[in-house]
């Protein structure tokens, strides 16, 4: 993974101009540069949004998550960044750890709720994704699973599917659990939906769905999104899946839906950087993350967004509440007590 991003850090413009021996800390006046693990059209129509506001430019490099972490790291000084956009709380928490972001202080970003945000500033949470529980409608009764923890249950042997292990949602559901309730008992848990699986983990989310509502399972574990996504398909192959599809937002009695989010930083190296805080406000506001909100289905952080039916149909719930900056550094964990589980 290394070799590959020092290989497009050293194709990178910036790599050309450190052959002359000093970083380029020259900036433009209408660009703010932008490297994304995002790769939503919804994400193009607000930059383009931004630049009509603005007329500020945005550039924007496309990467996997960890692809962007190595190049940022390999490209250094040079890297030609000025916000890092990521999915997942998890990989801001690693940017943070490999000092790659640094603050924006702003009044704007100081309305960023506390829990949506670093504590010193570095990131930035503005789209919110909930795992929900979803399940066949007329064969499951939604009130069996209020809760993650009814999945590991002997009642639901053979009928749960789900992603693998080292899927990056539940690696973060996972370490949100460490984080609550410690290691012993989210092994159990992992271990008792581990022995609950009808399949072997496999797949995308979508697959999940498509899984129970071909009957191949009776109950999945999903981004709420993509049910919504089916929802609102011009497929009707997909909104027949979706028809069959019940969802429940679990652990409305205990300690709520756990939520990951997006976010955005400045760079460490940022060369436009009042740009690049001018981009931050912007992705923080209602306007913006009601585009994004409207065109991938994922729920705003800031109030004020106008939800799609679909949306606000899931209603209200209550979040789990826990520390977005641990789920970096409880990953290797998470991936330990999957393995321990024989969750695959």
């Amino acid at each position: 993974m290394i070799a590959f991003a020092a290989m497009l850090a050293a194709c990178s413009p910036a790599a050309e101009k450190a052959k002359d021996g000093a970083a380029d800390t020259s900036a433009e006046t209408n660009v703010v540069n932008v490297y994304s693990s995002r790769h939503y059209d919804s994400d193009t129509a607000v930059f383009a949004a931004f630049t009509a506001k603005t007329g500020i430019d945005v550039r924007v490099v496309q990467a996997e998550g960890n692809q962007l972490l190595e190049r940022l790291k390999a490209e250094g000084a040079y890297a030609n960044a000025d916000v890092v956009i990521t999915v997942d709380a998890g990989n801001l928490d690693r940017l943070v750890e490999a000092n790659l972001l640094q603050p924006a202080n702003s009044p704007a970003l100081d309305a960023v709720p506390a829990r949506f945000r670093d504590s010193q500033n570095r990131w930035f949470g503005f789209l919110k994704r909930a795992r929900v529980i979803v399940y066949a409608k007329g064969v499951v009764d939604p009130v069996e699973i209020a809760s993650m923890d009814t999945l590991a249950t002997p009642a639901f042997r053979g009928k749960v599917c789900a992603r693998t292990s080292t899927n990056l949602y539940n690696l973060s559901m996972m370490a949100a659990r460490l984080e609550r309730e410690g290691p012993e008992k989210a092994l159990v848990w992992a271990r008792g939906v581990a022995g609950n699986f009808a399949r072997q983990p496999q797949g995308s989310d979508s697959d999940q769905l498509r899984a129970v509502a071909a009957g191949q399972c009776q109950v999945a574990i999903a981004n709420h999104y993509y049910l919504v996504r089916f929802r609102r398909s011009q497929d009707p192959a997909d909104r027949a899946v979706a028809e069959k599809l019940g969802v429940v937002m679990p652990d409305q009695a205990g300690a709520g839906t756990h939520v990951n989010i997006s976010g955005a930083g400045l760079a460490v190296h940022a060369r436009n950087r009042a740009n690049a805080i001018r981009l931050i406000e912007f992705l923080t506001t209602a306007e913006a993350q009601q585009i994004m909100s409207e065109k991938n289905n994922e729920l705003p952080v800031a109030s004020g967004a106008t939800l799609s039916p679909e949306l606000a149909a899931l209603g209200a719930f209550k979040e789990e509440v826990v520390d977005y900056g641990t789920f970096g550094a409880r990953q290797p964990e998470a991936q330990r007590v999957f393995d321990e589980a024989g969750w695959k």
